[in-house]
């Protein structure tokens, strides 16, 4: 079976998390991704430990099927060797500062002029226009000044992180469909086009019925935990050695798990409907934790799966990697790479006729440069020149 994405090659100059997890998905799926980076590589190479293999475990996790091209942009015959690569690309994606890739030289317009059909994704902070264009912006600023921060948390506490940068992966699937979009455009038309992809954009629109909730009542959502705005009962309750997130989203779930739990519970007036447990949703939540306190959290998710209620154990990361249904969907795979044996997650992408494919790891830094460089027909004598002149480097393993 072929991959969707064969035949496309994408041009990656993104770091961090964003753009690098955005051009995976697209390598997943199949397309040719180079990625281009500076002498002293990703910033993310450093962003350790913990290591694996010696290399950063934080850029293993975003750079797998892809090949390092560690070039300097700033010098002309770096310039030219990517002016060449641009010509036979058919994406290219960026998440500098709004304004560096124009003084590299590689604007939306110039990569335009040497190849009329590139798809050129721009990833930033705040967007490329806007009084806030030329602001930084990381994971956590975006969450912050997309009111996603300040609705996290327990009520009366400080707002809490999520443990990923999920501002940065929401953005890298907004990128993700924006640029196959664009390459679906351009099978009709025959022409490219440009994607200005916004952090703050994106994750805006992650508010969704938090956001409407406001539009409709000018009221600001509260914090509540892990607790659901409109649905009780929905969050994380205690149990007598753990926790168990509990969902029930209708009015025949609610019956089932009153009957399941405690049956005192459906005719108590402050229960009868999801408005009532909303209102009531502190006592809802005594009520059901005096009801599981003596019952271990394994006991009472076997219990209430075999009873159709939609619920799981709150696990640690070591428990959701040794699920059995991660196991049998094969989201741990183990690889044979130049610098060890790796465990690394496995695609989702798992398409009947053209399914996500993990070809190869993620590379050591400038590890492609000689097969990219001869597939633009320089040879031997003339990319040993290159690295002579400082053009492109090349380190087999990082420290």
């Amino acid at each position: 079976m072929e991959n969707a994405l064969k035949g496309i090659k994408i041009l990656d100059l993104t770091q961090a998390m964003s753009g690098p997890f955005a051009t995976m998905l697209l390598g997943d799926l199949g397309a040719d991704i180079i990625k281009i980076e500076p002498p002293d590589g990703d910033q993310t190479r450093s962003w350790a430990p913990p290591y694996m293999e010696g290399i950063s475990s934080y850029f293993m996790s975003t750079n797998r099927n892809k090949k390092s091209l560690a070039i300097n942009l700033k010098t002309e015959e770096g310039k030219q060797i990517f002016r060449k690569l641009i010509a036979e690309s058919d994406v290219l994606v960026e998440n500098f500062r709004p304004g560096v890739i124009e003084r590299l030289g590689f604007s939306y317009d110039i990569a335009r002029s040497i190849n009329k059909n590139i798809v050129y994704c721009s990833i930033s902070g705040y967007g490329q226009t806007g009084p806030m264009r030329d602001y930084p912006g990381y994971d956590l600023a975006i969450l912050a000044m997309s009111g996603l921060l300040g609705i996290t948390g327990n009520p009366g506490e400080s707002p809490v992180k999520f443990a990923v940068p999920i501002a940065d992966i929401t953005t890298a699937l907004f990128a993700t469909v924006s640029i196959l979009s664009a390459l679906y455009n351009r099978e009709r038309t025959d022409e490219g086009q440009y994607i200005d992809l916004s952090m703050l954009d994106s994750n805006f629109l992650v508010l969704t019925h938090q956001l409407m909730s406001y539009l409709s009542t000018g009221k600001n959502p509260e914090k509540l935990g892990s607790a659901h705005s409109s649905i009780a009962p929905y969050q994380a309750y205690k149990t007598l050695d753990s926790y168990i997130v509990i969902t029930v989203g209708t009015e025949k779930l609610w019956k089932t798990f009153c009957e399941t739990i405690d049956p005192g519970l459906e005719n108590r007036p402050e229960f009868k409907t999801n408005v009532d447990r909303v209102s009531h949703r502190e006592l809802l939540k005594k009520e059901i934790e005096d009801a599981l306190k003596n019952k271990t959290t394994e006991d009472i998710y076997r219990t209430l799966v075999q009873n159709g209620i939609p619920c799981a154990p709150v696990n640690s990361v070591a428990d959701a990697a040794s699920s059995s249904q991660i196991k049998f969907r094969e989201m741990i795979i183990n690889m044979d790479t130049d610098y060890g044996k790796i465990r690394i997650p496995g695609t989702p992408f798992k398409l009947s006729k053209t399914p996500g494919e993990i070809r190869f790891p993620p590379p050591s830094l400038g590890s492609g440069n000689e097969e990219i460089l001869r597939k633009l027909g320089m040879t031997s004598r003339q990319i040993e020149e290159l690295y002579n002149k400082n053009i492109i480097f090349k380190k087999m393993k990082d420290e």
